[in-house]
């Protein structure tokens, strides 16, 4: 049975992620002009006619009405803009809203964009701007920080799968390899598991090479109807699925805190949407925030069992040349982690994967993939399925 295609990426665009000198203003400027230009036919003025911003709006910078300023620096003043802020999976929902409006008839040609400035605030203010995303009330006033949350569910996680600290530090050790053929990615080094395993600990067992980057930067995508595709590109990547889940905010209430039902709910439901199953999958995006959070997600998704993670990573089936190749281009740890800009950018390595315009990276033979964007500690989450047109 074919995919059923509910709207096609046509164009995408991707600034360098990391400590950056040029504004926000400047980063969707540029994201949105190298989306425009990876258009093979060219994009006339006046074509895009609805366009979603993905931003927590980090350090305070543009709190109300940044729609505005991106139709400013899109081009396009007088087309409606929508801003979506799911915490770090805003950008995961921002392409599916645009993936409705388009499949809805609402829009002919939706501009995606996905932004965050991070680096550019002391570090009290950072872990302030982090801390919202999680639970206030109870987590954050009693001084549990997000790498605390992720730290709790590594050391349960652990207790009850043997080499699970081995398979964390090589999820960093694989990510950072990943990262090393991608021109846009923040961290672009070898690590060792010996280096990964001494590093100062931020939130035992997590060490600071467990952690994802604080990281400025931006990515966008054009999205068009499956039936108007062609006239942008000859190989447009059809959104053949899409699915979203929820869970509580604390971890506290949640019944297995190791095992995030946002995710399976997400996944579950783009899989209904979608012809085929999780063995068609040719590569796999998942929001490695943490590296506990790859294995995590690995079990979630549906790829292996409870715990089976572990042998996942360690025989090297989650390498670009394994099985089930997971972060291609580095991944959150070390591509760097915009908060808005995270889902999109997923998206953007998966547009240029399936084209085969990867370069270095390039997984063989990509048909299908998978995108894995999470918000908070798990309370949010999307997942994403596309196939080569």
């Amino acid at each position: 049975m074919a995919d059923r295609v509910r709207a096609a990426i046509v164009g995408a665009g991707h600034t360098r992620f990391g400590a950056l000198a040029e504004s926000p203003r400047a980063l969707l400027r540029s994201a949105v002009q190298r989306a425009r230009e990876s258009v093979d036919r060219g994009l006339s003025e006046g074509t895009i006619d609805s366009v979603v911003l993905a931003t927590l709006g980090f350090g305070g910078w543009q709190i109300g009405n940044a729609s505005a300023v991106l139709a400013e620096e899109a081009r396009t003043v007088g087309v409606p803009v929508t801003r979506v802020e799911n915490a770090c999976a805003s950008g995961g929902y921002a392409l599916r809203a645009a993936a409705d409006a388009v499949e809805s008839g609402r829009s002919h040609l939706a501009l995606v964009t996905g932004l965050e400035k991070m680096t550019d605030v002391p570090n009290a203010r950072r872990r302030y701007w982090l801390g919202v995303s999680g639970d206030t009330e109870w987590e954050r006033l009693s001084g549990l920080t997000f790498a605390g949350v992720y730290g709790l569910l590594a050391s349960r996680y652990i207790a009850d799968h043997r080499e699970a600290r081995e398979a964390l530090a090589e999820v960093a050790v694989k990510n950072h390899r990943h990262g090393l053929a991608n021109p846009n990615a923040q961290f672009r080094k070898p690590l060792t598991r010996d280096a990964v395993l001494a590093a100062p600990k931020v939130a035992d067992p997590l060490g600071l090479l467990d952690c994802c980057p604080v990281s400025d930067g931006a990515a966008a995508l054009l999205i068009a109807p499956t039936e108007e595709a062609r006239r942008y590109t000859d190989t447009p990547v059809g959104i053949v699925g899409t699915g979203a889940g929820s869970d509580y905010l604390a971890v506290q209430d949640r019944p297995d805190p190791t095992h995030f039902a946002a995710t399976r709910r997400a996944a579950d439901a783009a899989f209904r949407h979608a012809s085929f199953d999780r063995r068609s999958i040719s590569l796999i995006e998942v929001h490695d925030c943490f590296t506990i959070a790859e294995l995590l997600a690995l079990e979630d998704l549906g790829f292996a069992d409870p715990g089976g993670a572990v042998a996942l990573t360690l025989e090297g089936s989650t390498a670009r040349t394994g099985r089930w190749p997971v972060n291609v281009d580095g991944g959150l740890k070390a591509k760097g982690h915009p908060i808005g800009a995270t889902g999109v950018s997923q998206a953007y390595e998966a547009f240029v994967q399936l084209r085969a315009q990867a370069g270095e990276r390039q997984v063989p033979s990509a048909e299908r993939a998978l995108l894995h964007n999470v918000g908070g500690s798990g309370a949010s989450a999307t997942v994403t399925l596309l196939a080569r047109g």
